[in-house]
C-alpha cells in the first residue's frame, strides 16, 4: 500500500534533527505526501495529528523510536528510524541515505517488522484507579535518590515467584533484551521474539537469575520501600512510587511495528557491531 500521510518526530535536542526532519517534510511534500512535523518530546502534541498516519519518521536515535511508539500505540502505526544517534538498534537509515532509500518504502515495497509490547496497569493504592502505560522496550520498579534497596514481591500467574531485594527489578521485552536488561545481567533474545524478562538489579541475597518468561504469563510486582522509588517505562515515562505501589505487567495485544527495506537484515550479522557501538 503506498504511503499518503507521514508523522515525523525529531529529537529536539539536536540541532541536526530538526534540520533533518524539515528536509524530510519538504521532500515528502514535493512527492504529494500529507506530512506533519513535531518534537518527539511532545507526544501529547504529536497525537493530535496522528489521525489518518500511514507512516511514522523519526530522526534521532532509538530513544527517539521509543518515544514516537507511544504515539503510535492505538493505530499501532510502523515507524521507520532515521539514525542520528551511536547504536541505532531499533534505527533503519542513516541520514545520509534517508532520501535514496525512502522512495521504496513510500511505494509500499517495504516489510513490516513486528514487535512485542507489553501492558502495564499501574495500582498505587486502593483509593485511587490504575493507570494503563505500553512498553516497547521495559519496565523498570527502582529505587529512587536514596541509596536504599527496595523489596519487590513478585509473582507469575498468580504464583508467588520470589520477593527481590536490591535496586530494583526489569521487565524486559525482547526488543529491549540488548537495553539497560543486557546491562544488568540479562540474556539476548531475538528481537521478534514475544517471550519477555523479569529481571533483578543488584540483588543482594535474594534470587540473582534471569528469567525467560512466555508471552502467556503474568507478571505482578509488589513494592516496599522506606523511601521513594521510580517507575520507569521505556526511559522516558518516569512516575514516583511509594510503597504498597502494585505493577501489573502483561503482554499487550498492541504489537509495535516497523517497516523496513527488503531484504530482512540479519539480527545476529550485525549484532556484534551494534553492541560495539559501530
Amino acid at each position: 500500500m503506498a504511503i499518503k500521510k507521514v508523522g515525523i518526530l525529531y529529537h529536539p535536542m539536536i540541532a541536526a534533527a530538526r534540520t533533518q526532519a524539515e528536509k524530510l517534510q519538504g521532500f515528502l511534500i514535493a512527492r504529494g505526501i500529507s506530512v506533519w512535523l513535531c518534537s518527539a518530546w511532545e507526544g501529547e502534541q504529536a497525537k493530535t495529528q496522528v489521525n489518518g498516519t500511514d507512516l511514522i519518521l523519526t530522526v534521532g536515535g532509538d530513544g527517539t523510536i521509543l518515544r514516537a511508539a507511544q504515539v503510535a500505540v492505538p493505530d499501532q502505526i510502523p515507524i521507520t528510524g532515521i539514525n542520528l544517534g551511536r547504536l541505532g538498534f531499533m534505527t533503519e537509515l542513516n541520514a545520509d541515505e534517508a532520501e535514496d532509500k525512502l522512495p521504496v518504502l513510500l511505494e509500499g515495497g517495504g516489510w513490516v517488522d513486528e514487535r512485542a509490547r507489553l501492558e502495564v496497569e499501574l495500582q498505587v493504592n486502593e483509593s485511587e484507579p490504575p493507570r494503563t502505560f505500553y512498553a516497547l522496550n521495559d519496565v523498570v520498579a527502582a529505587r529512587g535518590g536514596v541509596a536504599r534497596v527496595v523489596y519487590v514481591e513478585a509473582s507469575v500467574d498468580g504464583e508467588p515467584l520470589t520477593t527481590y531485594k536490591g535496586d530494583g527489578v526489569i521487565v524486559a521485552t525482547a526488543t529491549g533484551s540488548t537495553g539497560y536488561s543486557l546491562a544488568a545481567g540479562g540474556p539476548i533474545l531475538h528481537p521478534r521474539s514475544k517471550e519477555f524478562l523479569l529481571l533483578p538489579i543488584v540483588p543482594h541475597l535474594s534470587l540473582a537469575y534471569p528469567m525467560v518468561l512466555p508471552a502467556t504469563v503474568v507478571v505482578r510486582l509488589h513494592l516496599t520501600t522506606t523511601h521513594q522509588a521510580t517507575l520507569s517505562i521505556d526511559g522516558h515515562i518516569n512516575l514516583s512510587l511509594t510503597s504498597g505501589a502494585i505493577i501489573t505487567v502483561r503482554h499487550s495485544s498492541k504489537i509495535g511495528r516497523f517497516l523496513r527495506i527488503p531484504p530482512e537484515a540479519s539480527f545476529y550479522s550485525s549484532l556484534e557491531q551494534k553492541l560495539k557501538g559501530r
